[in-house]
């Protein structure tokens, strides 16, 4: 039943971000109440706070700020955590439309357009950019350990370049949106990545799909 549960919240969760992000594309992120949000995914004004806490949360919430901390271990190889990055936006772009790149085929908006919709407002809306980048901080203090674990950098060397991953993510990302969207996301962060590569050299043997 736990699972059934998990299922159930996942796609409750995605119906209101799409139906929050409709109503934001029709009247301006401002303009548009968690009230309203909430009626027109059918659900209660308290299941929207308790999901997402904020209106800025419902934009900027995704799978990774979800992730277990065994399941973030599975997801980041901290040998060569540019190569797992690349590998997971590769993934996330090349997933069929209306998937999320999961087993859940047709219940996520992680549609390449959908995409497009939530990115903007990271950077069309100041209150939703602070939002990115409290998740940003919240990443890089999960991952920071994880790379200070292979004994290979110090914690300090590990906090740094744990930042340097994450929002340098945010940067690569921010310049696909400037540049129009057109290009693949992964192009922007490989070329973005590429003066860490030195940082972990095994990075080096990661090849595109």
């Amino acid at each position: 039943m736990s699972g059934l549960r998990e299922r159930w919240r996942l796609k409750a969760m995605r119906t209101i971000q799409e139906r929050a992000l409709d109503l934001f594309d029709e009247r301006g992120f401002g303009a548009v109440t968690i009230e309203e949000i909430a009626a027109a995914a059918e659900v209660s004004p308290s299941s929207v706070y308790r999901y997402f806490g904020t209106k800025e949360g419902i934009v900027v919430a995704d799978e990774f700020d979800r992730m277990s901390l065994e399941t973030l271990k599975d997801f980041l190889d901290p040998g060569d955590p540019i190569g797992s990055l690349l590998q997971a936006v590769r993934a996330y772009e090349s997933a069929p439309e209306g998937t999320s790149g999961s087993e859940d085929a047709g219940e996520g908006p992680q549609t390449e357009q959908s995409a497009w919709r939530r990115v903007r407002y990271f950077f069309a809306e100041p209150s939703v950019r602070e939002a990115v980048h409290a998740n940003l901080d919240r990443a890089s203090q999960r991952i920071a350990p994880l790379i200070a674990a292979t004994g290979e950098l110090t914690e300090t060397q590990a906090r740094v370049t744990a930042n340097a991953l994450v929002f340098g993510y945010f940067a690569a990302l921010e310049q696909w949106y400037l540049d129009g969207g057109d290009r693949p996301i992964a192009d922007y962060v490989e070329e973005g990545m590429r003066p860490l590569r030195s940082i972990w050299p095994s990075s080096h043997h990661e090849h595109p799909a």
